[in-house]
This record gives C-alpha cells, sequence and structure tokens, in this order.
C-alpha cells in the first residue's frame, strides 16, 4: 500500500476509526478536559463527516484516570481499568457535546450500559449510525479489565469495517527508529508493516492492538492529533505522520 504524494480532494477512505488520545484533550491544564482543545478537535473532526466520510472514534482516558499506573500503585488492577473505563465515557460526552454544537449529529455508545446518558454498543446500529451520516463515539474500552483502549479501537475498527484505523497520538507525529526524545538522530517511517513494528516493539501502540491490525490487514496511521489539520488530511489519505501496513518499510 503507497501513501498518496499530492493532495487530491476525493477522500481514499470511505469509513474511519479515530482513536482520539485522552492525554490529548487536557490541552495545557495537566489534567482533565480544556474546553478549547475539544472545540477544536470537534471542528476538524466535523469537516472530515462534511467531506462524507463515516466517522467511528473511540476516545481514551488518561486525562483523567490511567488504570495500569493505578494498579502498579497497588489498587486492584479489574477495579483500576474499570475506573479508567468511566473515564473514556465522561471524554465522549464532552466530544458528543462539541461535536453537536458543530451541527454533527452524534451518538455514544458504550461497552458498559449506562442508559441514562448513552446506547450500550451495538455493532449493527453504529454502522446504521454511521450510514445515516452520525459520528459514533465508542466509549467504556471493549468493556472488560486488562485491555486498553488501543485494543478497544482496533477491534472496533476490524467489527465496523473500517477502511483504516487513524492513531491521533499525544506530542507524537508518527513512528520512529528510536525514542526522538533521547536520540537526535532517530528517523521517522513514512511506512512501516505491522510485522516489522512488532518484531522491534515500536511503541506503535499495545501489541495486541497491532497485531490484531496485522491479521485483518488494518492500515494504521500514526499522527499528532493537535497539529491542525492533521485529521482531515489522514482521514484523505494525504501524506502525514507513519503508515502501518503490509507494505514495504520506508523512511520519512
Amino acid at each position: 500500500m503507497t501513501r498518496a504524494s499530492e493532495p487530491n480532494t476525493r477522500p481514499r477512505y470511505h469509513r474511519v476509526l479515530l482513536k482520539v488520545s485522552g492525554e490529548a484533550l487536557m490541552g495545557e491544564e495537566g489534567y482533565g478536559i480544556d474546553p478549547s482543545v475539544v472545540a477544536r478537535l470537534a471542528e476538524e473532526i466535523a469537516r472530515v463527516a462534511a467531506r462524507g466520510i463515516q466517522v467511528a472514534i473511540v476516545v481514551g482516558g488518561g486525562n483523567i484516570w490511567r488504570g495500569l499506573a493505578a494498579s502498579a500503585r497497588g489498587m486492584d488492577r479489574a477495579t483500576a481499568d474499570y475506573m479508567g473505563m468511566l473515564a473514556t465515557i465522561i471524554n465522549a460526552l464532552a466530544l458528543q457535546d462539541a461535536l453537536e454544537r458543530q451541527g454533527v449529529p452524534t451518538r455514544v455508545q458504550t461497552a458498559i450500559e449506562m442508559h441514562q446518558v448513552a446506547e450500550p454498543y451495538i455493532r449493527r446500529r453504529a454502522i446504521r449510525h454511521m450510514e445515516k451520516g452520525r459520528i459514533v463515539i465508542l466509549a467504556g474500552g471493549t468493556g472488560n479489565p486488562y485491555f486498553t483502549t488501543d485494543t478497544a479501537a482496533a477491534l472496533r475498527a476490524v467489527e465496523l469495517n473500517c477502511d483504516v484505523l487513524l492513531m491521533g497520538k499525544y506530542r507524537v507525529d508518527g513512528v520512529y527508529d528510536d525514542d526522538p526524545r533521547r536520540n537526535p538522530r532517530a528517523r521517522r517511517y513514512r511506512v512501516i508493516s505491522h510485522q516489522e513494528a512488532l518484531e522491534r516493539n515500536l511503541r506503535v501502540m499495545d501489541q495486541s492492538a497491532l497485531a490484531l491490525c496485522r491479521e485483518n490487514d488494518l492500515p494504521v496511521i500514526v499522527f499528532d492529533l493537535l497539529t491542525p489539520g492533521n485529521i482531515e488530511k489522514a482521514a484523505l489519505g494525504h501524506e502525514v505522520g507513519t503508515l502501518v501496513c503490509s507494505g514495504v518499510t520506508s523512511y520519512a
């Protein structure tokens, strides 16, 4: 699979799943949700939907709670993970509100049922919402402890027959052959295969999530979520970040 070398106006993808980093939602606040960041992300996502692209979103919860970190400090892992799932639902409701302020019909579906605020996750209903032009935000992770929201994003992308998984990272503009914060000579990949990313243990996403993408030949675009215009570029198939797919590895 190759990248588009020149911008074009026709979207490459029909249906996409966008993974939104929870950390990105806190902006410069250090904790919680920065409404201005959420509003700006909603504007970009609304532009993608206006192109006729069907959009599903999985949102993380790291701006509010990190289950793995709490577990490391002695909390029961399952309890900590369930708390993290609830954090993703808070973020999903905030993003839904921002999208609807943009005039985009949006539905939140949760893997943990809470009928007062959201629909339960039902695959066929989620697909139908997207076919009707609604954005679907999928919260609550997989509904099970010991799984990350990266895994939830990969699983939902495969379930919903998405053409690509857009991994929006917080202050990370792609996949590198080494940590660029420690090694100034680290090079960013333009394209890398799922298999090589797994073998080299590169921090594309959770390893089980990446393996699921490989097994289902699902391309992944890793890019900086907060760089203006990146969401739309990735959804349109323009050159941005790093493409992880079954293609041949190359550097930017």
